[in-house]
């Protein structure tokens, strides 16, 4: 099944243009858990050098999503999420390690540590956690 899960991510992720371009790539994606990454460019920084919070928002929560999904099934939204910054974010890339605090039928409660990856070091610079439920029958 991990296997299966892993390729189930991959064509997910494949499949959302905004995180192609972004170039967020798929790591791990077991049930419960999930590491992304994201290689940063000089396009993901704001005017004081480090990485944009909207960049760091983006992968906390694609992170929390994808963990999620990896219990309730693919077809998940985010209900809501919030996110704290640590520090700001520098390097050469950002990891995401998403994981299940809690989940039910319809719904499941993740949380999201973002590390920054500079000189070789990872450190901490934001966390996050929010609501993933199963998308509503359009009718």
């Amino acid at each position: 099944m991990p296997d299966d899960l892993y390729s189930l991510g991959k064509t997910v992720l494949a499949a959302q243009p905004f995180s192609v371009f972004m170039g967020a790539e798929l790591i791990t994606f077991v049930p419960g858990e999930v590491e992304m990454v994201l290689p940063l460019r000089l396009e993901f920084t704001q005017h004081h050098g480090v990485v944009h919070g909207g960049v760091i928002s983006y992968l906390a929560d694609s992170a929390i999503t994808f963990a999620g999904g990896s219990v309730l099934g693919p077809d998940v939204l985010t209900a809501e999420y919030k996110i704290n910054y640590v520090k700001p974010g520098q390097g050469d890339r950002l990891i995401a390690r998403g994981s299940v605090i809690a989940a039910g039928g319809r719904q499941a409660v993740c949380r999201c540590d973002v590390f920054a990856v500079r000189d070789g070091r990872e450190y901490l610079c934001a966390t996050a956690q929010g609501t993933i439920v199963k998308r509503a029958e359009q009718g």
